[in-house]
């Protein structure tokens, strides 16, 4: 076997089934990474409510009767997000103190574009305004739910080269329009330059992957397997991969991760189309978390 041969089994560890140490020194700092992502103020542990929003004045606070009902340490009345036309408004109250950006404000429009980064905040409670669809919706960030106060951290399946693939890309003339269903019941397009190919227990399988924004930086794939039946998490787990290189995509399932509606009930996640629901166990990557 050729030194070539050699180094390109080592790197997409297709030689054996342990991990080299730079490589699993790798993989811990991807890991280290995505645990305090989920654990940062305003991670995913920490969204606390989506609210849905009609036509007109939606009233915001701790009170009982608010539309977007806010934890007992913010303002009763805190205001009122009006949406209009497809814009999105919010008007403080008399007596609350409400921010944009650190400077206070009695009015905002949101940019739904800009998510996090076109926001209010009234203490550590930071909103904003999320569209799936038609819809429009008030994401509620709170530092101090419980979910995130109590998390235990993340399990893995052992690390194994063996579920790190040289896969072939194999491209489309023109992106392609996936239909993509979500939990909510919608289905939204998204776009794929093509898809790729790999081996696994003696069978060929393929997955489709899309362009997870209009940056197109990576390759984002939404799947399941056989394990999403117990051991992970049921509606399928997500895998980024570096786009394309020669026709061969680094697809490395130690990385896939569980979608952020293992950890909210306020998430809009997407979910697997039929065709990236493999019929195989892909025992890599995160494991169900638990009570979820």
């Amino acid at each position: 076997m050729t030194t070539a041969v050699c180094l390109l089994l080592a790197l997409f560890g297709l030689g054996g089934s342990a991990p080299d140490i730079a490589y699993q020194k790798s993989i811990e700092k991807h890991r280290a990474e995505r645990l305090a992502e989920l654990r940062a103020p305003d991670g995913w542990l920490a969204v606390a409510g989506l609210f849905w929003l009609k036509d007109g004045a939606n009233s915001a606070g701790s009170d009982a009767s608010s539309v977007v009902r806010l934890p007992s340490r913010a303002p009763a009345r805190l205001g009122s997000f009006e949406l209009q036309q497809g814009s999105v408004r919010f008007v403080a109250g008399p007596d609350a103190k409400v921010t944009a950006q650190g400077q206070v404000v009695s009015e905002f429009v949101f940019d739904p574009q800009k998510g996090q980064k076109s926001a209010i905040a009234s203490g550590d409670l930071v909103m904003f305004i999320i569209k799936r669809g038609d819809r429009y919706g008030v994401r509620l960030l709170d530092p101090q739910t419980s979910a995130r106060t109590n998390f235990k951290g993340l399990t893995y399946f052992p690390l194994r080269r063996a579920y790190r693939f040289d896969a072939k890309f194999v491209p489309y003339d023109t992106p392609k329009k996936v239909p993509v269903p979500n939990v909510l019941g919608q289905t939204v397009e998204m776009e794929s330059p093509g898809y790729v190919t790999f081996a696994l227990q003696g069978r060929e399988l393929r997955l489709e992957p899309v362009y997870e924004t209009s940056k197109h930086e990576d390759l984002f794939f939404i799947f399941s397997d056989l394990t999403s039946r117990r051991e992970t998490y049921p509606a399928g787990r997500f895998l980024h991969a570096p786009l394309p290189k020669d026709g061969h995509v680094d697809l490395d399932f130690n990385k896939a991760y569980n979608p952020p509606c293992a950890f909210t009930a306020f998430a809009t996640c997407p979910l697997p189309t039929k065709s990236n629901q493999l019929q195989v166990r892909i025992e890599a990557g995160e494991l169900r978390v638990a009570g979820h």
